[in-house]
Order: C-alpha cells, then sequence, then structure tokens
C-alpha cells in the first residue's frame, strides 16, 4: 500500500489505492468525502453523487473536531488543515481506523490540490488582467471606432466562444439602442448599422429588450432564457443554441449591452463566463466612454481656455491673499513646534507674542486663562504700554469675560464698548480709559473656552478689521491646542513618574512569573521532541540532530556519521494477536535495549510504530556501523515476557553512512529505508548496508515509472495478437492480445520489463484499461466473420486488481458496447491467484460476464495453487496449460509431462471445457500434444505476436 499511496497524484487515487488494500470497507459501506473548498464541491470515493445525509453527518463531524470534540464516532475526520482542506471517512457498519500513511498521503494530496487550483486561478487572472490592459490601452489609443469594436471582439473571443458578438448602447432618453458592433454568422449584419438608432420597442420581449428592462445577465438555451426572462419571451432573429448576455450597467442604470451567442449546438457557456463577461462589460463600457468622452473634451479643452483667462485675473487677487495664508500657516506651525520644545511657560509665552507681532499689530497683547473652577481669570503673559496691574481677578463683566462667556472672537471699538456698558455687559472699571480698539479670541479646548488672546490699542489711527480679528482667531486656535498639548506633556511626566514605580513593582512579580514558565516551556518542548511512549527522542529531535550532523560534515569531512533504521519483526503479529497493550510494553523493552547499545553523543529514536532509528556520529567507517547494529541483534535476542507469553524479538535493519555529499537528513533516512526494505525482503533478523547499487535501482524504478506515466499520456501502448489455433488442420480460432510497449527511446518492451514496476505504482489499472479498449478496437476485424462458420475470438489478460472493483464487469461490458464489438467474440484470461482470492466474489463476476456473452479462460494453469478439484467450482470455457509442461516434449515425450497434461485433458472433456497448450515452439512439441488429443495450441511454432495489421495484412 506505502506504494500505491506515493504513486498516487490525487486524493481519489489514494483513497481507490486504501480501498484497494482494504476489501472489507465496500462491503462496509464505507465512503470516504474530501473538498479543497469544504463543505463545498465535496467529491466521493466510491464515486458518485453525495447523500446529503452522509454530508451533513461529515460537516458536523468536521464541527465537533474543529471544537475540540476528538471522539470515535462516525464519520471519522482523515484530515483537516482548519479552513478548507478536508477528508472524512463514513463507515455505517461501524468504526474503522485509517493508515496513518494513508492521512499524511491525503494531507499532501489535498495540498497539491489546493495549489493547483490556485494555480489555475491566477492563469485565468492574469489572461482577463491582459485583457482589460489591452481594453484600456485602445480606449488610449488612436484606433478609430471601427477598428477599436473589432479589437474587442478579438478579446472577448480569447476569453470565451465569441464567434457571434455584437455591442449596443442604450439611450434611456429617447428608448433606443444604437449597435456599435455586429457580428453574426447566421443573422443578417447589415440590417443593423452603427450610426442607426433602432427604438428599443422593435425589440420588445427580446433576449435585448429584457437585458434593458431587466438589468441582470441572462444565459442558456432558450428554454432555460424563458425561465429566467420576467415575461413572455419572443425571438427576433435566428435562434442559438446558447445565448449569453449581460447590460452595461453604471450607478444602477443601463447603457448598453453586450451579447455573445453560439449557434454549435452544444452548450459552451458558463455561470463564470457569465461573470466575466458581466466584469468585462464594464470595462468594454468605460473604453467606450473614454473613446467619446475624448472628442467631448477637445470641444471642452477651447472653453476652458476661455474660463481660464477668466479665471487667471481671479487668481492674481488670490495670489496676495495665499501669500497672506502662508504666513499665517508659517506662524501656526512655529506655535504649534513651541509646544514640544522643553522650556518655561514664560519663555513659551514671549515667542507666541513674538510671532502674533509678525502678523498684526501687537505691541499691546496679553494671554488670560480661566481657572478649572470657572471662578478666576489669571494673565500669565501680558506686554502693554499702559496697564502695569495683571494680577489675577475673579470672574467679572470685562471683556475677556465676555469672549469667555460667548466662546466667540470680539472686536470691540470704543463706541461699542460704551454701549456695552449702557446695556450692562461690561463694567466700565473694566475697560481702560485709553483704549480705542480691542480685539480679542478665545483658547478653546473639547470642554470650552479655557483663556483669551488678545490685543488692544491705544491710538485711533491704529485700528484692527475683520480679516485681523478672522487672522486671530486662526492663530487663537493653535495656540488653545498648544496649551492643552503642553498640560498633557506635563500630566504625561507626572503619569510615568507613576508607572516607573509600579513597573519596579511589577518587574519583581514578572520575574517570578517568567521563572515558572520558562520551567513549563522546559517540559512542553521535552514533550514536543520526544516519544510519549518510550520516552526515546522523537522524529522532530532527529531530524534536527541529523541536520547538525549533515553541517558539521560540511565544515569537516572527518565528522562522518551513521544511520541504523531499525524495524520489529513480525510486530503487527504481537499487536493483533496480544493487543495494544501488550504492543506498547513490548516498544518499550525494545526501547530499553536499544539504548543499551549506544553511547553519548549518539541518539536513539522513535519515528512510528515499530520503527527505530539510531544516529551514530563520529562514524566514518561501515565497519563500526556494522558491529552496532550486531550489537543491536544480539540485545534483542533474549527472551521478552509480555502478556503472560515468552516472546523471541528480532529485527531488519538497514545501515546508511553519509558522506560530504549528504544532501539532507530526508535522503540519509531515506538511503536507511531502502537498505531496510532490502533486509526485511531477504530473510529479516539482518542488516544490509545501503551502496550505490540500490541507490541507482530505486532511480532505475522512480525512471521507468515516470516513463509509463509519460507512456500513458503519449498513448505509447499497443496491442498485439498471438493467434490460437486447432492442432489438427493449424486453422486460426482466436487470438490472444499481448500488451507491448513502444518507447521512443526503449523500443518495443514486453510486458516483463515493465509490468513489476506498473503493478506496484499502481499504474497497471490505467494501462489495462487502454489495453482493452485498444485490443476491442483493433480486435473487431480479426472476429470478423470470414464465410467458414468459425466464430473466432480475441482473449484479453486481466490483472487482479481490476477483479476487486464491484463494477468491474459492468464497466468491461460497457467499453465493449462503446466499441460494437460482439460479446460472444471475447474471453478473459485469469490466473488461479486470481481465482481463490475472493473465489465466491470471482464466481458471481464470471456468471454474470458469461451471461452478457463474454467467457472466461484459465491462464497458467498447473503453476499455481488450485488443484484439478476446484476448477469445476468456476464457469470457465477454456484451460490453458502453461508452457513449462509443454517444454520438456521439445525431444520426444515426457512422463511426468504426459501424465499432467493427459488428467487436465480428462478434466477438460469432463467439464466441457477447450484446452489450449501454450508455449508450443517445436514440432516434436506439436506432434506430441497431437496424439495425446489436445485440440487447441499456441506458440512460436505457429506465429509470433504481432499487431493487428499484419494479420489483416
Amino acid at each position: 500500500m506505502p506504494a500505491a499511496l506515493l504513486g498516487a497524484r490525487a486524493p481519489a487515487e489514494a483513497i481507490a489505492a486504501w480501498f484497494a488494500q482494504a476489501p472489507h470497507l465496500p462491503a462496509m459501506g464505507a465512503c470516504v468525502l474530501w473538498s479543497t473548498h469544504w463543505p463545498r464541491d465535496v467529491r466521493a470515493w466510491p464515486e458518485g453523487p453525495v447523500d446529503p445525509g452522509v454530508l451533513a453527518r461529515a460537516i458536523d463531524a468536521v464541527a465537533r473536531s474543529r471544537a475540540g470534540v476528538n471522539d470515535a464516532a462516525n464519520p471519522r475526520v482523515l484530515h483537516d488543515d482548519g479552513e478548507d482542506a478536508v477528508a472524512v471517512l463514513h463507515c455505517p457498519a461501524g468504526p474503522v481506523d485509517a493508515d496513518p500513511a494513508l492521512r499524511l498521503r491525503l494531507a499532501e494530496l489535498l495540498g497539491m490540490q489546493q495549489m493547483q487550483e490556485s494555480v489555475a486561478r491566477l492563469e485565468q487572472a492574469e489572461k482577463l488582467q491582459r485583457s482589460l490592459y489591452a481594453i484600456a490601452d485602445m480606449a488610449g489609443s488612436d484606433l478609430d471606432m471601427p477598428d477599436m469594436l473589432r479589437g474587442l471582439h478579438r478579446i472577448v473571443s480569447d476569453l470565451m466562444y465569441a464567434e457571434n458578438f455584437y455591442i449596443a448602447l442604450y439611450d434611456r432618453e429617447r428608448d433606443a439602442l444604437r449597435f456599435l458592433y455586429f457580428a453574426d454568422v447566421v443573422d443578417d449584419q447589415d440590417k443593423l448599422l452603427p450610426d442607426e438608432e433602432v427604438p428599443l420597442a422593435h425589440f420588445e420581449r427580446g433576449l435585448t429588450w429584457y437585458l434593458v428592462r431587466d438589468k441582470r445577465p441572462l444565459m442558456g438555451a432558450t428554454e432555460d432564457l424563458q425561465k429566467q426572462v420576467s415575461g413572455p419571451l419572443r425571438l427576433h432573429g435566428a435562434d442559438s443554441s446558447d445565448w449569453l448576455g449581460v447590460p452595461m450597467l453604471r450607478e444602477g442604470e443601463v447603457h448598453g449591452v453586450v451579447v455573445v451567442q453560439s449557434y454549435t449546438g452544444d452548450r459552451c457557456y458558463t455561470t463564470a463566463e457569465m461573470s466575466l463577461l458581466a466584469f468585462v462589460a464594464e470595462h468594454i463600457l468605460t473604453a467606450l466612454e473614454r473613446k467619446r468622452g475624448r472628442a467631448e473634451l477637445e470641444q471642452h479643452v477651447v472653453e476652458r481656455t476661455q474660463q481660464l483667462q477668466v479665471a487667471n485675473s481671479e487668481l492674481r487677487r488670490e495670489v496676495g491673499e495665499r501669500e497672506r495664508g502662508e504666513r499665517l500657516q508659517a506662524a501656526l506651525y512655529r506655535i504649534a513646534a513651541l509646544a514640544s520644545l522643553d522650556e518655561t511657560s514664560d519663555g513659551f509665552y514671549r515667542h507666541v507674542h513674538a510671532i502674533v507681532g509678525e502678523l498684526i499689530d501687537a505691541r499691546n497683547f496679553y494671554i488670560g486663562l480661566l481657572s478649572e473652577d470657572g471662578m478666576v481669570v489669571s494673565f500669565p503673559y501680558a506686554a502693554d504700554e499702559f496697564e502695569r496691574d495683571w494680577s489675577a481677578r475673579s470672574f467679572g463683566r470685562g471683556l475677556t469675560e465676555f469672549v469667555l462667556q460667548t466662546g466667540r472672537p470680539q472686536l470691540v471699538k470704543r463706541p461699542d464698548a460704551m454701549d456695552m456698558i449702557t446695556a450692562g455687559l461690561l463694567d466700565p472699571a473694566m475697560m481702560g480709559a485709553p483704549t480705542q480698539v480691542w480685539l480679542g479670541a478665545p483658547l478653546l479646548s473639547t470642554e470650552g473656552a479655557i483663556g483669551v488672546v488678545a490685543v488692544q490699542s491705544y491710538e485711533s489711527s491704529t485700528a484692527y478689521d475683520e480679516r485681523d480679528a478672522e487672522l486671530l482667531t486662526f492663530v487663537s486656535y493653535q495656540i488653545g491646542s498648544s496649551l492643552q498639548r503642553r498640560r498633557a506633556a506635563e500630566l504625561l511626566r507626572q503619569a510615568n513618574a507613576e508607572l516607573e514605580t509600579r513597573v519596579e513593582e511589577r518587574t519583581v512579580e514578572l520575574r517570578e512569573q517568567i521563572q515558572v514558565r520558562q520551567h513549563i516551556e522546559a517540559q512542553l518542548q521535552h514533550q514536543v521532541m520526544h516519544d510519549a511512549l518510550t520516552g526515546l527522542p522523537n522524529r522532530i529531535y532527529l531530524r534536527d540532530r541529523i541536520e547538525r550532523a549533515i553541517g558539521g560534515l560540511r565544515r569537516d569531512v572527518q565528522w562522518g556519521f551513521g544511520l541504523l533504521y531499525i524495524d520489529v519483526d513480525r510486530f503487527k503479529v504481537v499487536n493483533d494477536s496480544l493487543g495494544h497493550s501488550a504492543g506498547d510494553a513490548l516498544l518499550k523493552e525494545v526501547a530499553s535495549r536499544l539504548s543499551g547499545c549506544v553511547r553519548e553523543p549518539d541518539v536513539v529514536a522513535r519515528m512510528a510504530g515499530d520503527e527505530f532509528v539510531m544516529l551514530l556520529e563520529h562514524v566514518q567507517q561501515p565497519e563500526t556501523a556494522c558491529k552496532v547494529a550486531q550489537r543491536v541483534l544480539r540485545a534483542l535476542q533474549p527472551t521478552l515476557q509480555v502478556a503472560g507469553r515468552d516472546l523471541q524479538l528480532s529485527a531488519s535493519i538497514g545501515i546508511a553512512i553519509a558522506d560530504a555529499g549528504c544532501e539532507s537528513a530526508d535522503r540519509i533516512l531515506h538511503d536507511a529505508d531502502t537498505a531496510l526494505y532490502r533486509a526485511k525482503t531477504a530473510g529479516r533478523n539482518r542488516f544490509v548496508l545501503f551502496d550505490d547499487a540500490m541507490h541507482q535501482t530505486a532511480m532505475g524504478v522512480l525512471d521507468l515509472e515516470q516513463a509509463l506515466r509519460d507512456a500513458l499520456l503519449r498513448d505509447e501502448f499497443e496491442p498485439w495478437f498471438q493467434p490460437i489455433v486447432r492442432l489438427d488442420d493449424d486453422s486460426v480460432v482466436g487470438y490472444e492480445a499481448l500488451l507491448r510497449w513502444r518507447s521512443a527511446s526503449r523500443g518495443v518492451l514486453r510486458p516483463g520489463e515493465f509490468m513489476k514496476v506498473a503493478e506496484d505504482s499502481g499504474l497497471i489499472e490505467p494501462i489495462d484499461w487502454r489495453m482493452f479498449r485498444l485490443a476491442l478496437q483493433a480486435g473487431r476485424a480479426l472476429v470478423a466473420p470470414r464465410g467458414d462458420g468459425v466464430q473466432r475470438y480475441i482473449t484479453l489478460n486481466v490483472s487482479p486488481r481490476l477483479f476487486q472493483h464491484n463494477d468491474f464487469d459492468r464497466r468491461l461490458l460497457d467499453l465493449v458496447a462503446e466499441n460494437g464489438f460482439d460479446p460472444a467474440a471475447l474471453r478473459l484470461e485469469v490466473t488461479e491467484g486470481t481465482l481463490l482470492g475472493d473465489p465466491e466474489a470471482m464466481v458471481a463476476t464470471l456468471h454474470r460476464l458469461r451471461e452478457a456473452g463474454v467467457e472466461a479462460a484459465l491462464d497458467d494453469f498447473g503453476t499455481g495453487y488450485s488443484s484439478l478439484g476446484h476448477v469445476h467450482r468456476f464457469p470457465l470455457r477454456m484451460i490453458k496449460i502453461d508452457q513449462s509442461f509443454v517444454a520438456p516434449f521439445a525431444n520426444g515425450e515426457s512422463p511426468r509431462s504426459s501424465a499432467v497434461i493427459e488428467a487436465i485433458l480428462a478434466l477438460g472433456n469432463a467439464l466441457g471445457v477447450e484446452i489450449v497448450a501454450e508455449g508450443i515452439e517445436t514440432a516434436a512439441q506439436h506432434d506430441v500434444l497431437k496424439r495425446m488429443g489436445c485440440t487447441y495450441g499456441q506458440g512460436y511454432r505457429f506465429a509470433a505476436p504481432q499487431p493487428a495489421s499484419h494479420w489483416l495484412g
């Protein structure tokens, strides 16, 4: 099974390999659901529509798993990446444990499928992007409208089938269409002129009419479209087999339509293409609007030039204002920068005064601040020609308090002040006698006015105006903001001081918590890097040590190291017979014994199951590793008592020695695993040292496997036919179809040169099915009646794998019918091992085939495990005597072979079964078999296998 899993290139192949190795699963009603867009696009094995009830239970199982409910109920989650890639096993007959290798391979294959789907989406997106770029380039090019429209047609044709294509613009005010472009192989193109407007009513209840009225895309054949439109449908023009149209929308209004249609008789448009055409239609509309807008722009340029001449004079006026604004902006920046300077408040206020003085007359300037309780007004800064007393005062009825109350700037001239005194808004004592004009603006914060910035003049010649008031207001905003930032900075300094104290206290607590956490992390690190059962380092720890050993080897070639890949022989027997508890006890004892075979700094790690790996550092000679392997075998020899039974342990060991060319941990682990496989094949309880020959063999198998996959893609397999003759007159009664591989680089290969690799890799099934199809196609002429009354036939060799599928007979009969082959002229050759693998199932399958007219032949009889007494159980039409019994007749009769063949002939006569002798190569063999009463024969004595054309020529 591992080889079949590794050969799988899709989840379905991996699951099929698992089901092939576990034939009880179909009998239990098991199925596997998987998807890379869970829970959408779910596929199933065995293939077929997904049962909604099974899917609902699978979705619920995934939800429980993601919620942390790891129960063993059915269905069982095989893989879940936490997002989209999910595989679920559903087995209504009872829980089934999935092979960890299957889970791992499913995870890899689902990840590969996600990447392939992502690549396909990116390729489609790139193609669409190029098309949109091309549309944009056309819109900005000098092409005239007809050329641009033809270019748009080519672009849409690159994205989908668009041989029949038209673009029409819709004028909502006139309720009319203008067909800018119309290309159709059936409808008359001349009747729709690009400059002619056609009333929409002309197409009333037609498809184009519904696109404009319903404002939504339409797609499908006529019967589908009738269900999509909002009313009765009337056809205008030729009826298409598939029709796709989208409205060109802008802000919910239809500006036109884009339509493609097909008369081929096939459905060629999909929902994805409908979305794609709708998206492209938006860009086509943009391109058309840009083209039309370009002409309008030229006219606008002339009009705009005249407007610019008028605006130029206005600009000169605005320049003066802008220069004034720039000075104001610079002042505001400078005031904002003052907030971040580390200086005293008095220095801050002096700088503010200087900046304001650059904008307006500020010889008499002060800043007043309101206390937090709103009861006191203080003056932290003042510069005045007459006033000397700037001490804090209670909130009264002065001009400063008036601005604070109103929250708006105030420009107060002397007459205005007298009116305010008369109205009781101003206290005369708070209005200095010399003041001629006063200008103040509030300093605002998020909580309201917090102060006032004010200037005043004692001269009638110096007067402030509204523009000065506006300017001082802007400055007041920045001063208020800067004051807030300075206050916030002071609060921040106080908070930082408090924070430092708290940090010191918290630091002591954190040190204690860190010590506890470090202890916990050390425990977790140990658990992550070690096996929970044996306490040995696990795969992660081992790979890290191997990578470090490889790094040391690259720095110094004297730092060689070796790996011993150890597998406990027949551990599965112990696990299955005595239980998992006994198996765990055995593994613990094995781990203990292996640990006693190494020294520091060597490592013994448990990889998985009953597999262990020893890392031997500072080992350069293979002899050293071999001595350790011998020590391991001796250490495992003493009897071990498990579950009340005395067990004798043994192990198979693969050894790999790293050299300067070692590439990675995976490479040397693979080499050691290859040697382990060789040791197990050689009989277990031994060790094998990896060498270049093993590597070359493995690479040769991989090369041959890839060549077989390429051969399937290039259709390099072909059937050759060898005749089966009647021994009396050498007349041909049938042909055996034999597989040949016509390789461009290897020539024509027989099955013996590649069949083992095909079976191990799982490629035998697609090769067999391809061979069946080609043989049936080529064999029709070989079995055609020739007027001599002989019903000729062909025989196909069937791999045992195919009979493991419950639907093999149905699929074969479908293939026979598809190729127009007479079932009565077809016989299937099966081996004795195939018949005895599952006798009851084979009998049922062969009976179903016989009922359909297809007969069965027992191939290579005498070389397998069956006896003459078993043959009568199966519905056979033919028995083929293996050539090993015919070969001794090359130099005359052989008593032993004669006895066997006579028994087979007697059995065939009794059962009414045809007997065919294989491998007849000499006249002596032919004569002996003929005298013994054998009716039919096959071999190079009559003809070698040849392509069908040879026998028809």
